[in-house]
């Protein structure tokens, strides 16, 4: 049996007291917080057109709502979003839409987890609500292959973890279409999470398009599981400035929050689970060991690892300078 939810969200936290986000926190609480759970989400999303009928913002209020949510019930701590994102060639040149280039977004990721390690928050999830799951793992990698300290890193993107929650109707799930962007099932989940930002009334359908047969080519998420990932080429659709001119790729006017809510609870149900076995794992101040995660001696790290504050204790910065 799930969680219970209560959907959608009365409004968000971004600028509340409410003890959700680590910007709103005194440095006093965030030191009581780690002492209780040291888990941050990162929520990671994008600004985009999505559409006449729905806010640009849309993919990052996707996953600060879904954080949110969980930080309530888990009592975990959320970094204020990352609002830019990386994107794919084909969403060139579409206004509304605010393209980071890939080498500038990795070295953000990069710089945001070695700030959060070095205040403490060393089990970090990099929640992400936009096409750039190919893109957010290099970021990963690169931070662990230059400071090399024991650390949990997470991406993960709510599309991927309740895949069969993506069903049309005819698979016996609640949808018309295939997941892409903009579309029944993206706006559905927006309806689910932040319904006064979306206004149906102006929602529009496209015919989506592409130049080889269907069965070649994945849709978003790649939860068809097709040969080609939908980021594993070029060329074999139109662009969206010529092609989707209206910023929809599907049938946005099918959407209702009726159809997402059970992968939403779904979704969230998942994440509470996520944070829990963490933390059963690796309690509030245990990390992997030393001895097993990085080639560094080991007096570096127990130095990292006490923090920049303490007796002994050094920066994560001091392991490589200037940050890279």
């Amino acid at each position: 049996m799930g969680l219970k939810w209560d959907l959608p969200p009365k409004g968000g936290h971004m600028d509340k007291d409410t003890g959700v986000y680590l910007q709103n926190m005194t440095w006093k609480e965030i030191e009581d917080r780690l002492k209780k759970d040291d888990i941050l989400i990162i929520p990671v999303g994008s600004t985009e057109a999505h559409g006449p009928h729905a806010c640009i913002g849309e993919d990052t209020f996707l996953v600060t709502r879904m954080a949110e949510l969980v930080a309530e019930k888990t009592g975990c701590t959320v970094a204020q979003p990352v609002w830019y994102g990386s994107h794919p060639y084909h969403h060139m040149g579409m206004p509304g839409t605010v393209i980071v280039p890939e080498e500038i977004f990795c070295g953000l990721l990069k710089s945001m987890m070695a700030g959060f390690w070095n205040m403490g928050f060393r089990k970090m999830i990099l929640l992400n609500g936009h096409g750039q799951e190919y893109v957010i793992p290099t970021a990963i990698h690169q931070f662990a292959k230059t400071y090399q300290v024991p650390a949990i890193l997470i991406n993960l993107n709510w599309y991927h973890a309740i895949q069969d929650q993506f069903k049309t109707k005819d698979q016996g799930g609640p949808y018309e279409t295939h997941f892409i962007h903009a579309d029944e099932v993206e706006t559905s989940w927006s309806l689910a999470l932040f319904p006064e930002m979306i206004k149906m009334e102006h929602a529009v359908d496209t015919k989506v398009k592409g130049y080889l047969p269907d069965g070649h080519i994945d849709k978003a998420g790649n939860l068809l599981h097709r040969p080609i990932a939908w980021y594993g080429q070029v060329g074999c659709g139109p662009i969206e400035v010529f092609a989707y001119p209206e910023g929809v790729v599907g049938k946005a006017t099918l959407a209702s929050a009726e159809k997402a809510r059970p992968g939403v609870e779904a979704f969230l149900d998942y994440m509470v689970k996520l944070h829990d076995d963490i933390l059963k794992t690796f309690p509030p101040g245990k990390l992997p060991p030393i001895e097993e995660i990085t080639q560094r001696p080991k007096e570096e790290i127990e130095a990292a690892l006490k923090g920049p504050l303490a007796p002994g204790g050094r920066s994560i910065y001091s392991l490589h300078y200037p940050p890279a």
